[in-house]
């Protein structure tokens, strides 16, 4: 039997609406378990992603503690995203969340663990920089459609921009326009670092294999000359050109080569669809179906802002899309 569970509780308005997607619910259909060294704390975390019912979206297990992998628990952090929840963080979960929105992990129990018994404070493994590496353990797995605790299906739901939504911080901005499908347009702009320059990337219809092809390998990246300056932030503990593109101002890419000539762009992409995942609801998609354009223009040595200024933006049009509703 398919239960419409979500439509009854998911709140719409003339700006935003939610639809069924003519899908059901899935979830992983076993568990998986990878475990790796974290960017910024530098220490060695374990993620093991579980089956869920249907209706119970995403979620993290730390210590026993449940934090949902929703924008009412994201807090402001600098160049990651961050869950937190009764003392308890998660902290850059962007690339485990954009991989589980766009290849269909609707419902999950994520459960993480760190090499510290006593840490309040967990961060997601940062591999290679990019999210294949949970893309490919994913498409390894498999998935299967979920079933809630009655047994019955669900349908998926999507939020559709009815109306052209906004938000804009200092020199960044996103805007959502109606659309029939998924689409993203983005821009950035270094002028003060030639190899990056000014890119742009637009995706077609945004499906899982587009994805897992052309965004999911984009690592993250940073500028040389801002190394130092983050770790005395204490900051990218972890970091290396095993699991981040470094570019220099004077000298170009210090670890070529790029997997794609925008590949900075693309992560960003990347970084997107992890903060609009945060919007999903009872196993419902996250990222609203709408012609999103964002722009971010850096015009000083300064690109961790750049990563900053970027998931506060995701995460300002997030919180603009609940305000709507």
């Amino acid at each position: 039997m398919i239960i419409p569970t979500a439509f009854h509780a998911l709140k719409s308005s003339r700006s935003i609406s939610w639809s069924p997607t003519g899908r059901l619910q899935q979830t992983l259909a076993g568990c998986l378990e990878l475990s790796g060294i974290s960017l910024h704390s530098g220490k060695v975390s374990k993620v093991k992603l579980c089956p869920e019912f249907a209706g119970r979206g995403r979620y993290f297990d730390f210590k026993s503690n449940f934090i949902p992998a929703s924008i009412d628990y994201a807090e402001d952090s600098p160049l990651c995203t961050t869950l937190s929840k009764d003392g308890f963080k998660i902290r850059t979960v962007e690339h485990l969340l954009s991989a589980m929105e766009a290849m269909g992990v609707d419902n999950c129990r994520i459960e993480i663990t760190n090499e510290d018994a006593k840490d309040s404070e967990v961060e997601v493994p940062i591999f290679d920089g990019s999210a294949g590496k949970w893309v490919d353990a994913i498409e390894e797995i498999g998935l299967k459609l979920a079933i809630d605790q009655c047994g019955n299906f669900c349908e998926k739901m999507a939020p559709h921009v009815n109306q052209p939504v906004h938000v804009w911080r200092n020199d960044c901005f996103l805007i959502a326009f109606p659309a029939t499908a998924v689409r993203i347009t983005y821009g950035i702009n270094f002028p003060q670092v030639p190899e990056i320059g000014c890119q742009w990337f637009f995706t077609a219809p945004l499906d899982n294999k587009f994805y897992a092809e052309q965004i999911a390998p984009s690592r993250t990246f940073c500028i040389y000359e801002e190394v130092e300056q983050m770790r005395n932030m204490g900051l990218i503990k972890g970091g290396s050109i095993e699991n981040a593109l470094v570019c220099s101002v004077s000298k170009g890419w210090i670890n070529p080569p790029l997997r794609f000539h925008d590949e900075p762009c693309r992560h960003k992409v990347l970084d997107l669809i992890g903060d609009l995942s945060l919007f999903a609801r009872l196993g419902s998609q996250g990222i609203p179906v709408a012609h999103l354009v964002v722009y971010k223009d850096i015009d000083q040595i300064a690109g961790f802002i750049l990563m900053q200024g970027g998931h506060a933006t995701h995460a300002n049009f997030v919180r603009c899309l609940l305000e709507n509703i």
